[in-house]
């Protein structure tokens, strides 16, 4: 990131808790751009990124296991306002030599805060507010330097803060919707402490990525596999709207489609987007290699490996082709990374996954660091109909997995 839209940065280091995406997805619509690194990241590369802030996720583990992921060493250092979430705290207290002990009663659930300074962090909360808790472990001595600012009937020290280092912790989850203030919470560190002002937005977002666009591909030629679904579809109308004619759309129906579906693809991008679609009817060789298929698994590789093939025959024909572009989202971006998370495996039905290596073009994807209500956000940016936006989503295997057995026209018909 270079441009000023993404200046104001907020990192996150994961430590495999299930709520990282949504500390992301909170701190964004606050207004700051933020991405999520696994907490084994080399100090260098979270240097690199020069965030502003930092903020420690939750995590399944207890920090008295050696096993246990420890803060990368250097981030202290650094200087930038820290802010650690229920394990992220517990990381911190151990660090500077507080105390923290296995709880006799694990707390989960909702839990009332007590706040004991308003201060900060805390503006704006009230004396009581309502948290979700979800930790087996509690601190039960601050580190030297800090000092208790809330507490829970079962948490003695419930959020802690050192204000001259600007480090926080909190015992609870801000960033979920049992926690009704939690953003306000988030909101107050990214701006009072951190200081970003909060001018990151999808208008920002549109103008850096066309531009970035435009300098990366040049005068090549650019390829998309397109499905109708709002990634793919915004992901074409954004390049298009960097490289224009350069790019061409490839839409291949594979006899698995809903009723009429190729048609109004072909129409919604030909007449609304006005972008260049080669279409592809390859139904009848889908079919006949899927004849006498019954596992789904099964089904799916067919198609995966028979999708890849023919988008592969017809990009050749386009000829000169240098890029693949792709609907990548982030959260596909984070699992492939994240600290003991989903497996870095593309699912089978991905149908595009092995299309880089196979065609050896370079990657293009414009919406790698968004997340999926962002794309959205971005395709109202440029203009595009409710109905492309909305569309209801569909997986690449479409009906194959919808028929229980072997897949013939005569049993397609009564499902689209």
């Amino acid at each position: 990131m270079t441009d000023t839209a993404h200046q104001e940065k907020i990192l996150i280091l994961d430590f495999g808790s299930q709520y990282t995406q949504l500390i992301a997805r909170r701190i964004r619509e606050i207004g700051i751009y933020c991405e999520i690194f696994p907490c084994t990241d080399k100090i260098g590369k979270i240097k690199e990124f020069n965030p502003k802030g930092i903020i420690l996720s939750g995590s399944p583990f207890s920090v008295h296991k050696k096993s246990s992921p420890k803060i990368p060493a250097g981030i202290i250092k650094l200087g930038v306002p820290l802010l650690g979430i229920c394990y992220g705290m517990q990381l911190i207290t151990d660090f500077f030599g507080g105390k923290v002990q296995e709880s006799k009663k694990r707390e989960y659930g909702h839990a009332v805060l007590t706040t004991d300074d308003r201060d900060d962090i805390l503006a704006g909360f009230k004396k009581s507010e309502q948290v979700w808790m979800s930790h087996g472990d509690k601190i039960i001595k601050l580190p030297k330097g800090f000092k208790k600012i809330a507490h829970t009937e079962n948490s003695p020290a419930a959020a802690m803060k050192n204000e001259s280092a600007r480090i926080y912790g909190l015992q609870f989850h801000p960033e979920v919707i049992h926690t009704p203030n939690g953003t306000k919470l988030l909101r107050n560190f990214s701006k009072k402490i951190c200081g970003c002002k909060g001018n990151w937005n999808m208008g920002s977002f549109l103008k850096y990525e066309v531009e970035k666009i435009r300098q990366r591909v040049g005068k090549d030629k650019v390829i998309l596999g397109i499905s109708g679904g709002v990634d793919s579809t915004v992901a074409a109308a954004i390049i298009h709207k960097a490289i224009d004619k350069q790019l061409t759309c490839l839409f291949i129906d594979n006899g698995l489609l809903r009723k009429d579906e190729a048609k109004k693809v072909l129409k919604s991008f030909r007449d609304n987007l006005h972008i260049k679609v080669k279409f592809k009817d390859a139904s009848m060789e889908f079919l006949k290699a899927l004849h006498g298929v019954t596992n789904p698994e099964k089904k799916r590789k067919i198609i995966g490996r028979k999708f890849i093939k023919i988008f592969r025959e017809e990009a050749e024909k386009i000829g000169k082709v240098k890029f693949l572009g792709q609907g990548t989202l982030y959260p596909d971006v984070i699992e492939s990374v994240s600290f003991k998370g989903p497996s870095a495996v593309i699912k089978s039905h991905h149908n595009v996954g092995g299309l880089p290596k196979v065609m050896k073009l370079k990657l293009l994807e414009p919406l790698r660091e968004l997340f999926k209500d962002e794309v959205r956000v971005l395709g109202r940016e440029m203009g595009l109909s409710r109905q492309l936006i909305q569309r209801m989503p569909f997986p690449g295997p479409g009906l194959a997995i919808r028929i229980i057995g072997s897949i013939t026209g005569e049993r397609l018909k009564p499902l689209r």
